[in-house]
């Protein structure tokens, strides 16, 4: 199979990007990445949520050119197949796509007032009651998903759902976002991931060049 490339930006701080690039270590296609530096304008809209369309990530494989993080999970699980990144299961694979469409159109306050910042730590953050409401409905999603599945993951195994709140994940951290037990253990194990540590760790390594979401809250 012709071998992929992914484009994405910031590692610290494009939560799409990490999104895509999960999604696509989870399909296990062979790919290379390319990085657009942050202070490329288009790259900074997307992190700064300036951006009306996102085009980070876009992955390009035989032809196909994607740069819609749902396209981009569904395409994978049409060429990787065996990796399932959907459910196998009929009612599970619908109610997958449906609370991957929620992340990937709403929780616009949960976006705006907690920016993924992967090596930012805001113990004590204030956090509005819009943005609340957002985090008790991720709360819920991920409630009645584990309750069916068992987790670890959402849907038991890793799937193109937790590769959608992976960064939901890494705000509740940051921002100090405190969580039931299960729902703890839940995003203990996403950021148990090995290719959550790998990105992880790439993200802190990286320069710190983005002043507007470098800052004390």
């Amino acid at each position: 199979m012709a071998k992929a490339t992914l484009t994405i930006s910031s590692k610290n701080y494009s939560s799409w990007s990490l999104r895509g690039w999960l999604m696509t270590r989870f399909s296990g296609l062979p790919f290379e990445e390319v990085a657009i530096a942050p202070d490329d304008p288009s790259a900074r809209a997307e992190i700064l949520l300036l951006s009306p369309t996102i085009l980070v990530p876009c992955l390009r494989h035989d032809g196909a050119i994607i740069w819609d993080t749902l396209a981009i999970g569904e395409y994978l699980n049409e060429v990787m197949s065996e990796a399932r990144l959907l459910p196998a299961n009929r009612i599970e694979r619908a109610h997958c796509r449906a609370i991957c469409g929620e992340i990937h159109s709403g929780f616009t306050t949960l976006r705006a007032s907690l920016p993924v910042n992967l090596k930012g730590h805001f113990p004590g953050f204030k956090i509005w009651t819009r943005a609340q409401a957002d985090i008790d409905r991720v709360c819920t999603i991920w409630r009645e998903c584990l309750a069916k599945s068992g987790g670890p993951f959402l849907f038991g195994e890793h799937t193109m759902a937790d590769a959608m709140y992976a960064p939901v994940v890494t705000r509740f951290i940051t921002y100090d976002v405190k969580l039931e037990p299960q729902l703890k253990a839940y995003a203990d194990a996403v950021m148990a991931m090995p290719e959550m540590i790998e990105w992880v760790e790439a993200a802190k390594a990286e320069p710190d060049e983005i002043e507007e979401l470098d800052v004390e809250y």
